[in-house]
């Protein structure tokens, strides 16, 4: 397999000086308006020898809110995460626990596993953040491989499994608000002046839309603490049997939310432009097998769909244009939200209920 990295160079908004935030409100909340946090590789590389023993050659890596490191060692390579400043160390916590607690409910995952400290801790806890050590997950990012249908049955697939496993998890710190949650679309609106000017009349349309049918209806589905960002950058495969995801990454942005927004968000990075169905459909028949959808929940799916889309472009919009530097990163999933956006207004109730039932090879 290919060993995953998000980015083999240096990422040039890790580099330097700490940055700071525009002057200016926050409505996005201090943990999407912050800048990663800024710490020296020697000094990064001596705590990772005081609280885990190891030492070895640290790469960065590219991240939109913490500072992610790999560390290659003569005998095993780790993700190194030192978390912003704005993410309370319950929240770490919280993330790092659903780590525990779904390698222990579905081992066949392939999530990363948290590596203790010397001292048995799952965080090593710090003066100004927390910094964790993960095992490396082996494979490519999916969304560097073909769209194909058997990569989007083994998302669906995945997805499920993750969903079920996490069920019976809970967390103090589970109830956090997150704009990135769909329940949250509303927020979004002191961010939507910073979108194109052509996407703006969308975007107020749908969000009238949204508080008038989608809000209440959503008050009535299932409900629990889920991924919420299970995008291709997230997935990782190996290109020789592409059927088989190798990774699961990023639970940074957990909260308890409606299992269906959880699903739409895997959705809305399936649509393809020309079919809309052709890769949406293997998804959901393979989640819909392993964990069967409601009516309820088909009828708001092409909704949430498209409310995906829009947060996306929403957030990215706005952070980007706060941190020029880290742009490309901050905006990697807005071409393809917009290429879909058109092709999701086109989605049924009833073609997502037909998909559900397609038989699973």
């Amino acid at each position: 397999m290919t060993p995953f990295a998000r980015s083999t160079s240096p990422d040039p908004a890790l580099g330097g000086p700490q940055s700071q935030a525009p002057a200016g409100p926050d409505p996005a909340g201090q943990l999407l308006s912050l800048p990663p946090p800024r710490m020296g590789a020697e000094t990064l590389a001596r705590l990772v020898a005081a609280h885990w023993g190891l030492t070895g050659t640290l790469t960065p890596l590219t991240s939109e809110r913490d500072l992610n490191h790999r560390l290659d060692t003569a005998g095993a390579s780790y993700t190194v995460k030192l978390s912003n400043q704005a993410e309370a160390p319950a929240l770490t916590d919280f993330q790092t626990r659903a780590l525990l607690h779904t390698a222990s409910a579905d081992p066949g995952l392939p999530t990363p596993r948290v590596l203790p400290t010397k001292d048995g801790h799952p965080i090593a806890f710090l003066p100004e953040s927390t910094l964790r050590l993960l095992t490396w997950c082996p494979g490519t990012p999916v969304a560097h491989l073909p769209r194909t249908e058997a990569l989007a049955r083994a998302t669906g697939a995945a997805l499920a499994r993750l969903t079920t496993a996490l069920e019976d998890f809970d967390h103090p710190a589970a109830d956090h608000i997150l704009l990135w949650d769909l329940r949250q679309f509303p927020r979004l609106a002191p961010l939507m002046p910073a979108l194109p000017e052509d996407l703006r009349p969308t975007a107020q349309a749908f969000l009238h839309h949204f508080e008038a049918n989608i809000a209440p209806a959503l008050t009535r589905l299932p409900h629990q603490i889920v991924h919420a960002d299970f995008n291709p950058h997230n997935l990782l495969a190996d290109p020789a049997q592409p059927n088989t995801l190798t990774g699961i990454l990023d639970f940074g942005d957990m909260v308890r939310s409606h299992r269906i927004c959880d699903l739409a968000t895997a959705c809305s990075y399936q649509i393809d432009p020309d079919d809309p169905l052709r890769l949406l459909s293997p998804l959901l028949s393979a989640y819909h097998a392993h964990l069967p959808l409601t009516e309820a929940e088909t009828a708001l799916l092409p909704s949430l769909i498209t409310a995906r889309m829009l947060t996306t472009l929403t957030i990215s919009a706005w952070r980007a244009a706060r941190y020029p530097e880290n742009a490309a990163y901050i905006l990697r999933n807005a071409p393809s939200a917009r290429a879909g956006l058109a092709a999701a207004a086109t989605l049924t109730p009833a073609q997502i209920q037909t998909a559900c039932e397609r038989p699973t090879p």
